[in-house]
């Protein structure tokens, strides 16, 4: 009798770690795992600005699952089986240590993705996974004698017991797995930043703000945090997570929308109005522009007090009411209008994909073909920015090996 053959579809974070977990499970099954590229874990390469944030220091399944737009009431049960607790174990027992920012964020102690890289090449060679790249799958069909038959893009076919799928991105026409019944969530960029094409705001590309509150107007989107100001326009952690939870509506306004900026969500209009009469009576012989408005960069409140009409001769003594509301509109409601995007840092995710109705997260396999099994980008699942995409990509990879070598 021979031995149990595993493909697993996708060469990226979820592949190989669904890969590694079926080879360990089950030392007597063939895993073989395909990659489409030349580039083995190209995404995570790349995450974390070249540093990889594994995952995030959050470790309650229920509040973790808030960070994920869509897909996240479904993953409690898998989080609870192996979340960051066990993510940070996993690459603590093959001698790779993790550390928390104070944001939450965790990455290696190595600042470097090709620790991680290192460590899932590493431990799929030793679990005896063979990886072929350059392979690809056109089509899947069920066989007579049960399992499937792989038709290779190169022309070669292939037979397998089970099948994990875990790529991403394919238009739900194309997929391999429409013609074996599945449905498929349309992928739509999450994660990206906004484009604003304002002379006065590109120039001050570089700069950074400790939190605003960002809201576009006809949806209940809204979000508050960091924000970076960019040479094309607005990126940072307010603007990269008001993305992911607007993907759909924002790519239905063809990412032309209008934006309403906070700059300081910390104060009510009230207490800046009381702020601006404080200092018409304590430093009134002082240029409105010539101060500084903690905590908004110098240049910054520079450019919102020129956009609310104050004059390089206007002082504080005689800063008129009128002139007081329009500052107060300005600081607390500044309305910038999109038009584009660009992916965070070359990171490329999407929101869309099996929906998880017809997947059973208990073992990741299909609820419509049984021995094909889904994880990561391929599951209609996609988090914030933070380590949470890759957190899903562990918890549904895991699962998916598990399942797949004990079935």
């Amino acid at each position: 009798m021979r031995s149990t053959r595993i493909i697993i579809a996708g060469g990226g974070a979820a592949g190989f770690f669904a890969a590694i977990s079926a080879a360990e499970s089950n030392p007597l099954a063939q895993v073989v795992l395909l990659e489409k590229t030349t580039h083995l874990l190209a995404k995570v390469r790349i995450s974390g600005g070249g540093r990889c944030n594994v995952t995030h220091a959050c470790f309650d399944p229920r509040e973790l699952s808030t960070r994920y737009p869509r897909g996240g009431r479904a993953l409690i049960g898998p989080l609870t089986r192996f979340g960051p607790t066990q993510t940070i174990e996993w690459f603590q027992s093959r001698g790779v240590k993790l550390k928390t920012e104070s944001d939450g964020r965790m990455f290696p102690v190595t600042d470097s993705s090709q620790t991680i890289i290192d460590c899932l090449s590493d431990s799929a060679r030793r679990a005896n996974v063979k990886v072929l790249t350059e392979s690809s799958i056109q089509s899947i069909q069920t066989s007579t004698e049960g399992g499937f038959i792989l038709h290779l893009t190169q022309g070669s076919t292939m037979e397998c017991d089970r099948i994990l799928w875990a790529g991403g991105g394919c238009r739900p026409e194309s997929h391999p797995v429409s013609s074996l019944g599945h449905s498929l969530s349309p992928p739509v960029p999450s994660l990206f930043t906004f484009h604003i094409e304002l002379p006065w705001l590109n120039r001050l590309a570089g700069l950074s703000i400790d939190s605003a509150q960002l809201s576009i107007p006809g949806t209940d989107l809204s979000e508050q945090g960091p924000l970076l100001i960019t040479h094309n326009g607005l990126s940072g952690p307010a603007t990269l997570r008001i993305s992911a939870w607007g993907a759909r509506p924002l790519h239905s306004l063809n990412y032309h929308f209008p934006l309403l900026i906070n700059w300081l969500p910390q104060s009510s209009p009230d207490e800046i109005f009381r702020e601006i009469q404080d200092r018409r009576e304590t430093i009134g012989a002082q240029m409105v522009l010539r101060s500084k408005w903690a905590p908004l960069p110098s240049r910054l409140w520079e450019q919102l007090a020129l956009l609310a009409g104050v004059t390089t001769e206007d002082r504080w003594s005689k800063f008129s009411r009128e002139s007081a509301s329009r500052l107060v509109q300005i600081l607390t409601s500044t309305q910038l209008q999109v038009t584009g995007k660009s992916m965070n840092k070359e990171e490329f995710v999407t929101c869309g994909g099996i929906p998880l109705k017809e997947i059973d997260t208990k073992t990741m396999e299909s609820r419509i073909v049984p021995g094909l099994y889904f994880a990561g980008e391929a599951l209609d699942i996609d988090g914030i920015t933070g380590g949470y995409n890759f957190q899903s990509a562990w918890t549904t990879g895991w699962i998916a090996g598990q399942s797949m070598a004990n079935a």
